[in-house]
């Protein structure tokens, strides 16, 4: 999907932290974006069925592009598919500011957000935790 085709899912947005950093020239590790992509699915529950419910499993995950601390990720999501219990989802994380390269404190926004990563999965609401009407 382009990034203007995500107003209305649910997001969140992140300024990556030093802590963040996983490995040397403030480079952070996929998997933080991957928690992301768990907070939203989070989200997507709560909003569908009145509760978190679980992640059961990632079918597909690419890392497009890397990420570093000070960058600023914007994270989609959406339920592309529901079951009686599962709900596919489908993920999308861009860069939409980036540090300037010189060791000062400024930041540009960038024209055009970076794909940084996308997956899909599947999450899981038991029947009895699903509290949200259907019909």
């Amino acid at each position: 999907m382009a990034y203007e085709d995500w107003d209305e899912a649910p997001s969140i947005r992140v300024r990556i932290s030093e802590s963040d950093v996983h490995y040397a020239g403030g480079l952070v590790d996929g998997a933080k974006t991957l928690q992301f992509f768990g907070d939203v699915a989070t989200e997507l529950l709560i909003r569908n069925d009145g509760d978190e419910g679980l992640f059961r499993a990632y079918d597909m995950i690419e890392f497009l592009s890397p990420v570093y601390a000070g960058d600023y990720i914007e994270v989609y999501g959406k339920i592309v598919e529901s079951g009686k219990t599962s709900r596919k989802m489908y993920f999308e994380a861009f860069k939409v500011i980036s540090p300037v390269k010189n060791g000062s404190s400024a930041c540009e926004v960038l024209r055009k957000p970076i794909l940084v990563a996308k997956a899909s999965g599947v999450c899981v609401v038991p029947l009895e935790k699903q509290r949200h009407s259907k019909g």
